[in-house]
């Protein structure tokens, strides 16, 4: 089972669909069992939700590449 460092490391995996079916049902397994990661969806659901009814225009194009960067770095 998935400890809930590891749930959170594969949150956006999870969001945007690209997991094994396994991972996937490791990943929901541990969901089922756990309030607070379940919590912890809900909150990026919102956010990501939230962010996306904002015009693109209000983030800056370097600020925007940062962001993505930081993103992609953060896991390593």
């Amino acid at each position: 089972m998935l400890t809930c460092k590891e749930l959170t490391e594969l949150i956006t995996d999870y969001l945007e669909g690209h997991q094994s079916f396994l991972e996937r049902m490791r990943f929901e397994l541990h969901l089922g069992m756990c309030r607070h990661c379940r919590a912890y969806l809900r909150q990026m659901r919102t956010t990501i939700e939230t962010l996306g009814k904002l015009p693109e225009e209000s983030i800056p194009p370097e600020m925007g590449k940062q962001l993505l960067d930081r993103f992609r770095d953060w896991k390593r």
